[in-house]
């Protein structure tokens, strides 16, 4: 009976081990992603501003004054 006590001890520190390290590994990918994250946000704030400077740019253009000459 003692054996058998001590044998599901050990199975459940071996699985409370092995979920520790999953745990681990899943906390430091979540970092990484969340690093990534705002990396890609401030990539599309900065894309963003340059779209809607590039926009405001070209409704300051008069058509009428850019007419090809064959108009």
């Amino acid at each position: 009976m003692e054996q058998e006590i001590d044998q599901r001890l050990e199975r459940l520190e071996s699985l409370y081990a092995e979920q520790d390290h999953v745990i681990e590994g899943l906390n430091d990918a979540l970092a990484r992603q969340d690093q990534e994250l705002v990396r890609l946000r401030g990539e599309v704030e900065q894309l963003s501003r340059r779209l809607q400077s590039l926009k405001d740019g070209i409704s300051d253009i008069d058509p009428a004054h850019d007419r090809p000459p064959h108009y």
